[in-house]
């Protein structure tokens, strides 16, 4: 059973979980469970998926309740008209919140877009733009190699822009990889949550989605709890979960 956040006539929205499929792939045909199929069985009824997650990111999923109301409200997913709010857990200190803005050339997975031009490869960067806000710290008496122990953020960030791997790839950028990112993190950093803090998942979380609703004209705020991962690290780091409802970012 998929945790429903949201529902009424027009749109129905889930707290995704970890390392699960928004729909079939033909990469993955040895999956059996996927958001879409799940909640249409749950709920009776066809969805229409707005925008994505990534299948190890948790968090606000939204869909439409008709090919109509999709149509509609596609362009404003598409246009960024919406305001997004992620969680994530990163490799050192951030000391202080910044505008990252810098341009990500399109990523191409090597198997999933193989059908993809291969032209992509040569067009020129995209406009990327990501707010970011320390919220919290911590050091623990784990060694990776160089020092005894290891620093830890909590950092919130806000997409301006929607680019594929936008924060992963902003964080590692910036040298403060998130924890858990195969792709773009830190191997070592990775290796001791799995090891020592029993964290197994990319720890990245899209917490609230909030836009107009464009039938009511009224503000939709959806909000997806942490999962027993993200919980069990708070407590271990004696994190006050409010944190993340202070909405660092929104206030900027």
């Amino acid at each position: 059973m998929l945790e429903i956040i949201y529902q009424d006539e027009y749109f129905v929205a889930v707290n995704k979980p970890a390392g699960m499929l928004v729909h079939r792939s033909w990469l993955d045909k040895h999956e059996t469970q996927f958001v879409m199929q799940t909640l249409r069985d749950q709920i009776g009824q066809h969805v229409f998926p707005l925008h994505r997650l990534d299948r190890p990111t948790s968090g606000v999923l939204v869909f439409a309740l008709s090919s109509e109301v999709a149509s509609e409200v596609m362009p404003m997913f598409a246009n960024h008209e919406m305001q997004k709010t992620y969680h994530a857990i990163v490799r050192g200190w951030i000391e202080e919140g910044d505008t990252l803005d810098y341009a990500l050339k399109v990523e191409l997975d090597k198997i999933a877009d193989k059908f993809a031009k291969e032209d992509k490869e040569d067009k020129e960067a995209q406009e990327a733009v990501t707010v970011y806000e320390p919220l919290a710290k911590v050091e623990v008496p784990y060694s990776t190699g160089r020092f005894p122990t290891s620093r830890y953020c909590l950092v919130e960030m806000m997409p301006k822009t929607g680019r594929k791997h936008q924060l992963r790839r902003h964080m590692a950028h910036l040298r403060h990889p998130i924890i858990g990112d195969t792709s773009h993190g830190d191997g070592k950093h990775n290796r001791l949550f799995r090891d020592d803090l029993d964290s197994y998942r990319l720890l990245l979380h899209a917490s609230e989605l909030r836009f107009i609703h464009p039938f009511t004209k009224e503000e939709l705020v959806m909000k997806a709890n942490l999962d027993e991962t993200w919980l069990r690290l708070f407590e271990t780091f004696e994190w006050d979960t409010n944190l993340i409802n202070a909405k660092a970012c929104s206030s900027k």
